[in-house]
């Protein structure tokens, strides 16, 4: 294929899916304190929450540099592909889109390729699920226009719900957005929460977790016929009570992803969360 796609590592799409799909993960880092790792590369999510869950303070995280992005587009570049559509998280959270568009702009200047650069005003699986659909509309055959076009529809006809089991890591790492608002009750709800113009926004606070996740199962059933579905957790016993509610809901091709080391640092343990696009309407 000439057309390529690029996505950071915030989309949660797992090293063996990228490598099924053929899509290019630029991972983005996470630090203990002076020790680095690279988001799906040097840490598993498993290591990562036993690493959260045992120490004092939180881990940080960082974007991918400048050279990280050229080298990247130069490889491609140089395998065949003149045309890279490139894919990052919402530049609300991170400065990674921006540093990609730098990076795209220099080289596709230097080799006359086109590279495209998308924000997608999202993270996680509502950026995972759209960009696995989109590899493998690449594959197909489709053109970058149309991918863009279908990107673009499946985040207006999408929807987030995140469960967290506590506010206390995306309160700490800086990135409530509007969710601040639940602050004041940190200890007593168990939030969700859902993306608004780029950013965390509030939706429902719930007193346990058996009534939000009974929520979040009329939100989705509220928003039938669903076209696609994604689920992300950040372990498998949440992941599977997140499955298990998909499944009334929703009988298609569920696409898993797991929360990564980088979301993970704001989600924390015990989250989980579906991305679900709703059917088109026919007018």
């Amino acid at each position: 294929m000439s057309l390529h796609i690029v996505v950071d590592s915030s989309s949660d799409i797992t090293p063996a899916r990228a490598a099924e799909l053929g899509i290019t993960v630029v991972p983005l880092t996470i630090a203990f304190g002076d020790q680095s790792y690279r988001d799906g590369i040097d840490m598993t999510s498993r290591e990562f929450y036993q690493r959260l869950l045992g120490s004092s303070t939180l881990p940080t995280t960082s974007m991918p540099t400048l050279p990280v992005f050229e080298e990247t587009y130069r490889r491609l570049v140089q395998a065949g592909h003149d045309t890279i559509l490139s894919v990052h998280l919402s530049e609300k959270f991170s400065g990674t889109f921006q540093t990609a568009m730098r990076a795209a702009q220099k080289v596709a200047t230097e080799t006359g390729a086109r590279i495209e650069v998308i924000d997608s005003g999202n993270v996680s699986a509502a950026l995972g699920l759209p960009v696995v659909r989109a590899a493998t509309q690449a594959r197909a055959g489709d053109d970058v226009t149309t991918i863009i076009a279908t990107l673009r529809s499946a985040w207006e006809r999408g929807r987030t719900f995140i469960l967290l089991d506590t506010l206390s890591y995306l309160e700490k790492g800086g990135r409530i957005g509007r969710a601040q608002a639940f602050v004041g009750a940190l200890l007593n709800i168990k939030p969700i929460l859902t993306f608004q113009d780029g950013q965390v926004a509030p939706l429902e606070r719930v007193r346990t977790r058996a009534k939000a996740l009974a929520r979040v199962g009329e939100l989705l059933r509220e928003m039938a016929p669903i076209a696609d579905l994604g689920v992300v957790a950040s372990d498998e016993a949440t992941r599977a009570e997140m499955v298990t509610l998909a499944r009334t809901v929703y009988q298609g091709e569920i696409e898993e992803f797991t929360f990564g080391p980088v979301v993970g640092t704001y989600a924390g343990p015990r989250s989980g969360g579906f991305f679900a696009v709703a059917a088109p309407r026919v007018s």
